[in-house]
């Protein structure tokens, strides 16, 4: 089978394509074969060694296709189930081995580029919502990145919480996506001081909750955003990681609350799992959530891919094909 390789951390030329033996799946496991593959910061992050994955390694922690085959003992697939994942790594690959407990039976109508492109980004806007900092109606919330492939999902979500959406994003063609998904106010950062803004549209009493995906770029001003007692959700750090800083400056701030979560850590059951990956799903099964595809590319321009998601080229979700 084909695979992207990562032999050595580095840049996007750290990857490239080799014809590798058929994986066979172990007790708890299931051979999909993929037929859409998400591209998400965390492979970058990996590529790159940021977080750091035994080498070599296939990347890709996120994909959409068919169940090949089944390991010894698993009961929640069969072979020919249509199914999803997400953080599993191995997905730049015509097919791979992912523990059976992670995978996700897709309903009707949905098919697998849709899935590839919204179960990790919508799980983590689900968590985001309805876990890390839970959206009620009258709160008010930031999204960085509104435009992206978690943005604009969370954007939609938080505005089903009933609460105020206000994004950032940097560009006016951003800036439009970002309001035809719902966003209330919209904040042009590359032209605005975003921290001044949210007071602004607040009336100086800032936001419940800020969702950071940016990192250290934006961790000061976001902070400088949150009303007392709020939350800073950091769940990505897309302009670097954030350097160490003291924790008095949250009780200067108004005794404030910060979390750095992942995935990972909302998704650690299946029946939690499953609870979020059937919402997202069966939102957009019933057309309530909007998914947007903004660039696919094969698998052989993997690193194509991780340069347009790097340099903010993109909106929406980027996919690999294979």
């Amino acid at each position: 089978m084909k695979a992207i390789r990562v032999r050595q951390y580095g840049g996007p030329e750290a990857m490239s394509l080799e014809e590798l033996p058929p994986l066979r799946p172990a007790e708890g496991q299931a051979l999909v074969r993929l037929e859409a593959i998400g591209v998400n910061f965390i492979d970058i992050y990996q590529r790159a060694g940021l977080y750091r994955a035994p080498l070599p390694f296939t990347p890709g922690n996120e994909g959409a296709g068919v169940v090949a085959e089944t390991g010894p003992g698993v009961t929640e697939v069969a072979a020919g189930d249509r199914v999803a994942y997400a953080g599993a790594i191995g997905a730049y690959a015509e097919y791979a081995v992912v523990p059976s407990w992670k995978l996700v039976a897709l309903p009707q109508g949905i098919g697998s580029e849709t899935a590839a492109a919204v179960m990790l980004q919508g799980m983590t806007a689900h968590y985001l919502a309805h876990g890390s900092y839970p959206l009620k109606a009258g709160d008010a919330c930031l999204v960085h990145a509104a435009a992206g492939g978690v943005g604009l999902l969370l954007v939609q979500i938080a505005k089903m919480c009933g609460a105020r959406v206000i994004g950032t994003v940097s560009t006016p063609e951003k800036a439009d996506l970002a309001r035809a998904f719902g966003a209330h106010d919209v904040i042009l950062y590359s032209e605005q001081d975003f921290e001044s803004e949210v007071r602004r549209l607040t009336d100086g009493r800032g936001v419940q909750v800020v969702y950071d995906s940016v990192g250290q770029a934006a961790f000061e001003k976001s902070l400088g955003c949150l009303a007392p007692r709020g939350y800073l959700v950091l769940y990505g750090q897309s302009s670097g990681p954030v350097p160490p800083f003291d924790p008095q400056v949250l009780n200067n701030k108004g005794g404030l609350f910060l979390t750095r979560p992942s995935l990972a850590h909302y998704t650690l059951t299946r029946e939690e799992l499953l609870g979020r990956a059937n919402d997202v799903l069966g939102w957009v099964a019933e057309a309530i959530l909007k998914v947007r595809i903004g660039a696919k590319f094969p698998l052989a321009e993997a690193a194509e891919a991780h340069r347009r998601l790097a340099g903010r080229k993109t909106t929406g979700k980027v996919l690999l094909i294979p």
